[in-house]
């Protein structure tokens, strides 16, 4: 069994029922939905004290079940007023797991800044946050784990989030209690500062009883195996998620000054300077750890801890969306700016896609010049002050370009597209149109699948089998990274959760929680006004070829829509 903790802010009160069976197996992101639907939230104010904060974990968490401890973190999106669900690594979530907490759900706000503290003998007290009120997060976690511990997990809203900045997310300790693991997308951190919660601490303790831990061990055994085996996870243990970066530029896909080209020039010279295999050996000859876990029991470690040439540690993790984003999309070319930048952003607590996004925007409104690394430094500065210039920048992508009058804003449902164009990588493309989350590549990732000779129909069936597959691992705290095993093992994680939870649940029931996910997601929003115009890729995609391919866009979202419900209803009847 487990526990579900209901806390009233405004009142200081907590409320807790348990939960067994098969309730531990409906988690993580298909919870959130469900909750918000449930709690009628679409026509909230997502600033609102009404708008739940929800913390999820998987039914392995606090487990050293590899990629199994992840943390989802949902409400209504202030960035797209939209569903959301973003999820971290770290080890808040295996804290919750090994306190048997399945998860908390924040209710409306508090009248004065708190640090909610849990503890391993179950009191939950609500501390005043005055002392940790505008720092960075590197200083906050500093100073909080001298009050409460290092054998401690944190949860932070940044000096971003505090004045409901929309680019702002939440902030996780990571395994060496580094706050760099966030929630990143959709304004998550907002609704935290709207709650006025600036911490949530919460103690780390050992493996939770389960069932029959025999049997879960030996699942955990196995599964490791499965991964060991995996081509896909070896490479990414090798050269972590900077990896893709090579992919994307030699598919011409990769998002370079405002998605206006898909390839840096002079790549062909040697290998990509803001790609893996580069990254991977500057940062292992400067002493760097070039495998990190994001979090505990992982065996993949796709992390990274990206050091400068005097090996000093400039940020963990280095990867690619960032890369990407704030990187090539900016004009930058060197993997060591990049670093520095995220390491701000980390401080800051802000989604750094949805910055790279922004700051290119500006760029492009002529605010500053692509590769202009003072500019986007000075971008930084003024939204950690929370400048008049800041809070407009600090409002994510969408709303920058509004309100500067820039004709090539690269978002759909108001939130930044992630690092893959999608003249090129056409399945994520449709994902990231399609999904009720946002521009959201994580809810259907396919950027190596051969979309040329495909027909709109073939490369939404494959959208469609990918985002059955990511709603599988975000509603069972899952990586995503993993679903190479994940994905052709369903009975094994069935049989798991079973001998851990006596649940009574088969694979069916895993496909199941998926589909209902992305049907209860597309409701809220449906509730929330969003339409299919909503899912229309920016025009500029269907105007301009991209470099070097030269390739539209071909994907309209009357027609994709079309051949996604018809899919679905099928999927359903099955």
């Amino acid at each position: 069994m487990r526990k579900f903790i209901e806390i009233d802010l405004h009142r200081q009160h907590v409320l807790e029922r348990q939960l067994a069976g098969r309730e531990l197996a409906e988690a993580g992101r298909y919870l959130i939905a469900r909750m918000l639907v449930e709690r009628d939230v679409a026509a909230i104010d997502p600033l609102a004290p009404e708008n739940p904060l929800i913390f999820s974990v998987g039914p392995f968490a606090g487990t050293n079940f590899s990629n199994a401890n992840r943390l989802s973190v949902g409400c209504k999106s202030p960035l797209t007023g939209g569903v959301k669900e973003a999820n971290s690594g770290g080890t808040f979530g295996f804290a919750m797991g090994q306190l048997q907490i399945a998860g908390i759900t924040f209710n409306g706000a508090s009248d004065a800044w708190v640090v909610i503290r849990i503890t391993k003998d179950g009191d939950i007290s609500f501390d005043d946050a005055s002392p940790y009120l505008g720092l960075g997060n590197f200083d906050c976690a500093q100073k909080l784990h001298a009050a409460y511990g290092e054998k401690t997990s944190l949860a932070l809203c940044g000096p971003v989030g505090e004045y409901l900045g929309l680019m702002a997310g939440v902030a996780f300790s990571d395994t060496d209690n580094r706050p760099s693991r966030l929630a990143a997308r959709g304004g998550v951190g907002a609704v935290m500062g709207a709650k006025k919660i600036k911490a949530v601490v919460i103690d780390k303790d050992r493996m939770p009883p389960v069932h029959d831990r025999k049997k879960v061990m030996g699942a955990i055994k196995d599964y490791g195996k499965k991964l060991g085996e995996s081509v896909a996870v070896q490479s990414l243990k090798t050269t972590g998620t900077a990896m893709v970066a090579d992919l994307t530029n030699h598919l011409g896909a990769l998002p370079v000054r405002n998605f206006s080209s898909g390839q840096l020039t002079g790549a062909d010279d040697g290998p990509l300077k803001m790609g893996g295999d580069f990254i991977r050996e500057l940062n292992s000859g400067r002493g760097g750890e070039t495998s990190h876990a994001c979090m505990p029991g992982c065996l993949i470690k796709c992390s990274n801890v990206f050091v400068d040439d005097s090996g000093r540690e400039l940020v963990s993790p280095l990867e690619y969306e960032t890369i990407g984003l704030l990187g090539t999309n900016c004009g930058l070319t060197e993997p060591d700016d990049v670093a520095r930048l995220n390491e701000t952003a980390n401080d800051l607590g802000v989604d750094s896609i949805e910055l790279g996004a922004t700051i290119a925007v500006l760029m492009e409104a002529g605010e500053g010049a692509f590769g202009d690394l003072p500019f986007m430094h000075a971008c930084l500065e003024e939204i950690r002050a929370g400048s008049e210039k800041g809070r407009l920048y600090a409002s994510g992508t969408a709303r920058v370009g509004a309100a500067l009058k820039v004709a090539r804003v690269p978002v759909i449902k108001k939130q930044a597209i992630s690092a893959y164009d999608p003249r090129v990588v056409e399945v994520t493309g449709i994902s990231m149109m399609l999904t009720a989350q946002g521009a959201d590549h994580t809810v259907g990732n396919a950027p190596s699948f051969k979309c040329d000779d495909k027909s709109i129909a073939e490369l939404v069936a494959e959208s469609l089998r990918m985002q059955i597959n990511s709603a599988v691992a975000d509603s069972f705290g899952l990586c995503v990274f993993g679903r190479s095993v994940t994905d052709d093992n369903l009975q094994l994680i069935a049989d798991a959760i079973n001998d851990a939870f006596d649940a009574g649940v088969d694979p069916e029931f895993i496909r199941h929680i998926a589909l209902e996910t992305l049907r209860l997601e597309a409701a809220f929003n449906k509730a929330a006004g969003f339409d299919d115009d909503d899912d229309e890729l920016p025009a500029f995609f269907t105007d301009e070829p991209l470099p070097p391919t030269g390739k539209t866009n071909r994907l309209f979202s009357q027609e994709v829509n079309q051949q996604m419900q018809a899919l679905l209803a099928s999927a359903t009847m099955q």
